[in-house]
C-alpha cells in the first residue's frame, strides 16, 4: 500500500524559502492525485496545493498562489512543494496526502513542521 514520508520542514525567516518532499515508499496502489495540506495551531486542516498523476494539472489555494510551487517526479515516486516568500502565517504542520480512491485523499503522511519567524 501507499506509504508517505514528508521531509524538508524547519525554521526560516519571513521572506525565505523551504522545499518539502513527500516520498511514496510502498506503493502498490494507483494514485490519482497528490496534495499538500497544512494545519496551523488552533485551526482546521486546509489544502495548500494539489497535482494530478500526470503532473499537468495543479491547484493552489489563494493564500499561496504565486509563492508556492507543487511538482512531482513519478520515477522517484516523490512530490515536492517549493515554498518561496514565506510569511509568518504560513507557520503550520504540513502534510502530504494521496488519492488512491478518485476524489478522496485517503493516505496521509505524518506531517512536517514549518515555522516562519517575523
Amino acid at each position: 500500500q501507499v506509504q508517505l514520508v514528508e521531509s524538508g520542514g524547519g525554521l526560516v525567516q519571513a521572506g525565505g524559502s523551504l522545499a518539502l518532499s513527500c516520498a511514496d515508499s510502498g506503493r502498490t496502489s494507483k494514485i490519482y492525485a497528490m496534495g499538500w495540506f497544512r494545519q496551523a495551531p488552533g485551526k482546521g486542516r486546509e489544502i495548500v496545493a494539489a497535482i494530478n498523476w500526470r503532473g499537468d494539472n495543479t491547484y493552489y489555494s489563494d493564500s499561496v498562489k504565486g509563492r508556492f510551487t507543487i511538482s512531482r517526479d513519478n520515477f522517484k515516486n516523490t512530490v515536492y512543494l517549493q515554498m518561496d516568500g514565506l510569511k509568518p502565517e504560513d507557520t503550520a504542520v504540513y502534510y502530504c496526502a494521496a488519492q488512491t480512491s478518485l476524489g478522496v485523499y485517503d493516505v496521509w503522511g505524518q506531517g512536517t513542521q514549518v515555522t516562519v519567524s517575523s
